[in-house]
């Protein structure tokens, strides 16, 4: 009996220790496959860039709107509400007008051949638009001089000269990007200097102050022919002509390399100092 005891003994000890070693090799398992899980875990976080792993979501409103971008900011500026001439225009400055001379650059006069295309030209860049300002002094006459970038970050001063609508004022500036501006447009025969002879403006206002004050009294006291206030005639724009036309469809006008302006026949004779033409003088 004893026997049998011992037997049944042992078999439920060896049935223990079986199922204890089981119950080992179990978890000792799932142990591995945890740790396999942690491995391929930590190696799918290496293959993670950089900027995925260590972006931080801001919490509140205000931490979104400090580490969002800066956005850029608009450039101030002053709107054009007018066109003196090519190199003088009209700011609408903190609400009030001012006139700004353009820095280091002289177009022609009114007066002059590509006076108004020089004044076209500066309109088409700035009028209505809205540019800064780069202030350099006040000259004598209380303008503000300097230079005008335009919405594009150009320069008006730069553009005009570039384009063959102005000299380079040297008698103010000694700026060499404008005098090299100018040396390439005077090159390529740009704008003005398809003139053979242009005039600098800076010597026609001279002449017209000093020298040609005797041919401007002469101008003025000048005999008009009836209904001249009225009617209209043609002049070249040009420094090389002296006359004006009863028609547009003069041949002679063909030869103007200049434009042509429709003027009243008593301007032409009191204000530019012109006299009929004979070749076209029957209209």
């Amino acid at each position: 009996m004893r026997k049998y005891f011992h037997l049944l003994l042992a078999l439920t000890l060896c049935a223990t220790l079986s199922c204890k070693q089981s119950s080992r090799e179990e978890a000792q398992e799932q142990f591995r496959q945890r740790q396999q899980a942690v491995v391929e875990r930590n190696e799918n976080l290496d293959e993670t860039s950089p900027a995925e792993t260590t972006e931080e979501v801001p919490s509140t409103v205000e931490e979104a709107e400090e580490t969002a971008p800066a956005r850029p900011t608009t450039t101030a500026g002053d709107k054009v509400i007018g066109v003196k001439d090519g190199d003088t225009i009209e700011l609408l400055r903190n609400g009030q007008p001012e006139t700004v001379r353009l820095y280091g650059v002289d177009t022609p006069e009114k007066k002059q051949a590509y006076g108004e295309k020089s004044k076209q030209f500066t309109s088409d860049l700035v009028f209505g638009k809205t540019v800064r300002l780069i202030p350099h002094n006040k000259d004598r006459y209380g303008r503000t001089v300097g230079t005008i970038m335009l919405p594009d970050g150009r320069s008006l001063n730069e553009e005009l000269v570039k384009n063959g609508h102005a000299w380079h004022y040297t008698a103010y500036s000694k700026d060499k990007n404008l005098a090299n501006l100018e040396a390439d447009a005077r090159r390529f025969k740009r704008g003005l200097w398809q003139d053979p002879n242009p005039v600098a403006p800076w010597d026609f206002r001279k002449e017209k102050r000093s020298g040609n004050s005797t041919k401007e009294a002469a101008a003025s006291t000048a005999p008009i022919p009836a209904g001249a206030t009225k009617r209209t005639v043609y002049l070249c724009n040009s420094s090389g002509s002296n006359v004006y036309h009863l028609t547009k469809t003069c041949h002679v006008l063909k030869r103007c390399k200049q434009e042509v302006l429709a003027v009243t026949e008593a301007a032409a004779i009191r204000e530019y100092d012109r006299r009929a033409d004979k070749t076209c003088s029957n209209p």
